[in-house]
């Protein structure tokens, strides 16, 4: 399956793109500048191609995401800290963001020939993310099959939408991928912070996984207090 992979550099879409690099046959990467307060995380999407051998494209969509204000992860407003399953991590919702991506993904992979769209959309999102739920994702491939009707034919791909980080952390360790080449934190510091949702996240999926997590945290034992660890 040629398959084309949305990737921001972080854990789950850099275990994703191993994943298709090793069952299918991987296209390339595309990821998005749509206004986010820090770009560093592009620069690991990026290495995460160079490590694959594959053409790594990025769309600037800034301009939109401009409009797309009031979320703390486009907007001059702080970062919450603690889990992703605590109402305040609501204002880390960019609007439509993935049905925007994944529209533009769907016509690149179009005009490539691919056969499928890839994104790392998990079960862990589900209570945040309205375009992380099985729900989005069906109904996104529905509209693209009519979208493309008689033009190409190619599926979304979303391998983990019914797992969680974990089941992600726990496959990314089989397929040998090296995390320290990934990047989740919101902040975008030196390191991760190790207090934000993504940051909070990431560690206990390593917890639960029952594996080394070689990531650098400012805050290295944060995790514990928001997880109840």
């Amino acid at each position: 399956m040629k398959t084309l992979v949305v990737c921001s550099g972080g854990m789950d879409s850099v275990t994703l793109a191993h994943k298709v690099a090793q069952e299918h046959e991987l296209i390339g990467l595309v990821s998005f500048n749509y206004g986010q307060r820090h770009l560093k995380e592009l620069d690991f999407a990026r290495a995460c191609a160079d490590d694959l051998g594959v053409e790594h494209i990025v769309i600037d969509i800034s301009g939109i995401g401009r409009q797309l204000s009031g979320s703390a992860l486009t907007d001059d407003v702080a970062v919450p800290d603690g889990h992703y399953a605590e109402e305040t991590m609501r204002i880390t919702v960019v609007p439509n963001r993935n049905a925007i991506m994944l529209a533009i993904a769907f016509g690149i992979a179009a005009a490539r020939g691919a056969e499928a769209v890839a994104t790392a959309v998990h079960g862990g999102d589900h209570f945040i993310y309205p375009d992380c739920r099985p729900g989005f994702t069906e109904a996104f491939e529905t509209m693209q099959r009519q979208a493309l009707a008689g033009v190409a034919d190619v599926r979304l791909y979303t391998p983990y939408v019914h797992t969680d980080k974990a089941a992600i952390a726990a496959e990314g360790v089989r397929l040998g991928v090296d995390y320290t080449r990934s990047w989740s934190c919101y902040k975008g510091g030196e390191i991760h912070c190790g207090r934000c949702g993504t940051c909070v996240e990431r560690r206990e999926a390593f917890h639960l996984a029952g594996a080394e997590d070689p990531t650098t945290y400012a805050d290295p034992d944060f995790w514990k207090e928001a997880c109840g660890v």
